[in-house]
């Protein structure tokens, strides 16, 4: 059970500070959301983490490694894996292909090996062909090997980048707006997914989400971002009766509140 610790990490943009000294931690088994005003900067945190962007201050750990200023690709190898607000999936491969990159750079193999197709290398790909099948049918996408990604359904291609995230073999797992452009089956369907991945992989998640009936249902706390800073934290319970919440994020009618 992994923690990360999100220590007053900031980050402008042309003078203008989109991150100012926000901080959070997922612990152990964790599921957690983030959610904020259109524009509050939830997006940009998950760049910063995941080393997207680099950060101007602040400094960000898994398990009190410190990931800070590392490349994209060893924050990934250290156990932070992420989806996109805007789906991301490699269009020139079919399905099975676009799982398979992702476990690929994991395999004990060397350039010899690739060259001369060795039985050590077959041996590999078969075994990755086989992991990434077994992420597929997770997410409910068996029998879609070999389809291409722009071929599936909006909802599908969800769970097609959230299958090629898993084979990446998280600790922690960054979903950024993962239920935005699906109808309120698919939603449910969605929640039910990820406390069904949640409970197997015994990973932390950490979800951006509008859609407040998913982080409400999903997530044991939550912290809300607004203009960059952190404008609350606390339970689903806690935030909706937050009265600085409500006025930022709800509108200026308060939730109501149970007694």
């Amino acid at each position: 059970m992994s923690s990360l610790e999100v220590k007053s990490i900031s980050k402008a943009f042309g003078g203008v500070k989109a991150i100012d000294g926000f901080s959070f931690t997922v612990g152990g088994h964790d599921i957690a959301g983030i959610i904020g005003p259109n524009g509050a900067g939830k997006t940009t945190v998950f760049n910063l983490v995941t080393g997207v962007y680099r950060l101007d201050g602040g400094q960000v750990f898994l398990d009190g490694g410190d990931l800070t200023g590392l490349p994209q690709h060893e924050i990934t190898r250290a156990g932070v894996a992420r989806t996109f607000q805007n789906i991301r999936l490699f269009r020139g491969l079919n399905v099975l292909e676009n799982v398979m990159t992702a476990a690929d750079p994991y395999s004990a193999y060397a350039l010899f090996d690739i060259c001369f197709f060795t039985p050590r290398k077959r041996r590999r790909e078969k075994e990755v062909k086989d992991l990434s099948r077994n992420f597929l049918k997770l997410v409910g996408l068996e029998g879609y090997e070999t389809e291409k990604p722009e071929s599936l359904p909006y909802g599908m291609q969800r769970k097609l980048e959230l299958a090629r995230a898993l084979a990446t073999n998280p600790k922690v797992l960054l979903l950024d707006e993962p239920a935005a452009g699906l109808n309120p089956s698919e939603v449910r369907a969605f929640i039910d997914l990820a406390r069904t991945l949640h409970c197997r992989f015994k990973f932390s998640i950490v979800i951006i989400e509008h859609r407040l009936e998913v982080v409400m249902e999903l997530s044991s706390k939550i912290f809300v971002l607004n203009f960059g800073k952190l404008l609350a934290s606390g339970t689903p319970a806690e935030i909706l009766c937050d009265r600085a919440v409500t006025e930022a994020y709800l509108g200026e009618e308060e939730a109501e509140c149970s007694a």
